[in-house]
């Protein structure tokens, strides 16, 4: 009776754990190597953190619905960190431009990208707005939508004073390249 009671390890369950220990083995060793592309190391020299942008007119003197351009600095390559968005721009992606906004009293900075498929947007001065080339979408000079196919509004991107009133510091990455 006593026989019958106790487990017993038998040749089939041997075999079994052993090919699974060998298949697993060999799926871990299969996988690794590709998951190396797929979440790759950030590249030798990039960094996070805020880059100095020199305005060509200083904030104190934007009027309301004014907009200024900045572009993020060439050398060392360098992106803006987008801190919220929709559709093709969402938190975190990459900016190479922006615009200083006043409104309503209020200065906001935007991301240059389209939410639609991620253009650069132009502003016009004359609508106050700013108008995407690639599909024609339109945004208030706040950055919501004025007119699709772009359903979802400019990305900010955070930022605060510089030294004067003609620089401010974004949020962004050096590249590293």
């Amino acid at each position: 009776m006593a026989d019958a009671a106790t487990p017993r390890s038998t040749r089939r369950t041997f075999l079994g754990w052993g090919m699974a220990i060998i298949i697993t083995s060999l799926t871990v060793s299969g996988i690794l190597p590709i998951l190396v592309f797929l979440w790759p190391p950030p590249p030798k020299g990039q960094t996070k953190g805020p880059l100095t942008i020199a305005l060509d007119t200083p904030i104190d003197q934007l009027s309301d619905g004014q907009a200024v351009k900045f572009t993020a600095p060439a050398s060392p390559n360098s992106a803006f960190i987008m801190a919220d968005g929709g559709g093709d721009n969402a938190p975190g992606d990459l900016a190479f431009g922006g615009f200083v906004v006043m409104n309503q009293g209020k200065v906001q900075v935007l991301a240059i990208n389209c939410s639609h498929l991620g253009c650069s947007v132009a502003l016009n001065e004359g609508a106050k707005s700013f108008d995407c080339p690639c599909h024609g979408s339109r945004f208030h000079i706040d950055g919501t939508v004025l007119r699709g196919p772009a359903a979802y509004p400019l990305s900010h991107l955070t930022w605060k004073q510089g030294q004067d009133a003609s620089t401010i510091e974004v949020d962004g990455l050096t590249l590293g390249f």
